[in-house]
């Protein structure tokens, strides 16, 4: 079986320092692409410098970020990451492997549980876990890590689903979509996680995780009632993951 052709797609924003180091750690794939937001320092000219695609993206937003990225991606399975090096990109390559290979169409990488407590903050901690929690109890289906950035899936699958936001919601609504969509070709993984590299964003943890619970409510009322209608997105013929749950070393 040949190996799929990987499109890392990474949203970046003020990340001179990050993206480097995480363009550094990625292995060989099919294409790197970086789209800057607009960025106030050399994030563009950095992650250019260091061997990737770099798209401009005049208008910011963390999920059209992403959009732009996979338009332009000429991949068969696309992967994401933050620019901030604390995902581990090494594991591209294994995860799409397994994704082939289990016949799985989305593989949310989880960082729970933390291989190393101090690598995120505990009101972030507190924070991802209640919101997993939430999702888990609105779709009867465990989710460790619904916040997480990093994700592996097949183009096939991104064109089947219906994505419309464009913030920071973009990353839950990809997961409960991608499930909606394919709930048998789902699975999660187990990552480490580390300490980011350069300044967090301004991020309110508190605003943002309410907006997320808010949405996740609405996409389950959204998903409901499209639920009511036979749509021919969803798929129902594949076996069920046999693990979801893996170490690094599997």
């Amino acid at each position: 079986m040949p190996a799929p052709r990987i499109s890392v797609v990474i949203p970046a924003l003020n990340e001179e320092k990050g993206v480097v180091e995480t363009i550094r750690r990625i292995p060989k794939v099919h294409e790197i692409i970086v789209v800057d937001g607009g960025s106030k320092d050399r994030t563009a000219e950095a992650a250019t410098a260091a061997g990737a695609k770099v798209i401009i993206e005049k208008k910011r937003g963390y999920g059209l970020a992403h959009k732009t990225g996979f338009k332009v991606a000429t991949g068969d399975v696309l992967a994401t990451c933050d620019a901030d090096s604390t995902y581990p990109v090494e594991l591209f390559p294994h995860v799409a492997d397994h994704l082939v290979r289990k016949k799985l169409s989305f593989i949310n990488c989880s960082r729970f549980p933390l291989a190393d407590r101090k690598s995120m903050p505990d009101l972030n901690k507190f924070g991802n876990v209640g919101l997993s929690l939430a999702a888990s109890m609105l779709y009867l289906h465990t989710f460790r890590d619904i916040s997480s950035g990093m994700w592996v899936f097949k183009r096939s699958l991104l064109e089947r689903m219906e994505l419309k936001t464009d913030g920071w919601v973009f990353s839950n609504e990809l997961k409960l979509e991608a499930y909606f969509t394919d709930p048998k070709g789902f699975a999660e993984y187990t990552i480490p996680y580390e300490e980011r590299t350069g300044h967090t964003h301004n991020v309110t943890v508190w605003k943002t995780g309410f907006e997320v619970l808010g949405f996740m409510v609405y996409e389950r009322f959204n998903h409901f009632v499209r639920a009511r209608v036979v749509s021919p997105n969803r798929r129902t013929d594949l076996p069920s993951p046999v693990d979801t749950d893996l170490d690094r070393g599997a």
